[in-house]
């Protein structure tokens, strides 16, 4: 609750923040590439909820470098083995939110979700409650993953 209060409330960016600290359970970073990041979702939909961060401060994909944008294609694809292999999803949502209008928590730094799904996993909780259950608190699924990408 204190971080969605605080929200925007510091002037920075959360990617950039994440991005300026060492990696590990704090800043929830599970992989660096040369031009782009892996870190967790820190309010997850379900639980190994990734992003695909690229360094630079763009708003929009177009403003990327080709390269940038290949490498977070890469990242992406290998995130998804590698949730592929920790977690046995059933399936994937695959997406970003560009722009305000389109709903993006984050607008001025753009990134990709990686959402795992299984069959059955939204519930009443989510449906009627508002509210989501995770079976593992996000530092289990920081090692998970973090694991996942170096073995």
């Amino acid at each position: 609750m204190e971080y969605i209060e605080n929200h925007g409330k510091e002037g920075g960016c959360i990617f950039c923040s994440a991005l300026s600290a060492f990696d590990g359970p704090e800043n929830l970073i599970v992989h660096r590439g040369q031009q782009a990041f892996v870190i967790l979702n820190r309010y997850p939909y379900t639980s190994g909820h990734l992003m695909v961060v690229p360094f630079p401060h763009k708003a929009t994909i177009e403003d990327l470098d080709p390269v940038i944008r290949a490498e977070l294609m890469e990242l992406t694809s290998r995130s998804m083995s590698v949730l592929r292999a920790v977690y046995r999803p059933q399936a994937f949502n695959l997406g970003a939110n560009i722009g305000e209008a389109a709903g993006a928590g984050v607008k001025e730094h753009v990134h990709l979700h990686i959402v795992p799904r299984w069959i059955g996993d939204t519930n009443f909780m989510s449906t009627l409650g508002d509210t989501r259950v995770l079976p593992e608190v996000l530092q289990d699924t920081y090692q998970r993953i973090h694991k996942g990408f170096y073995v």
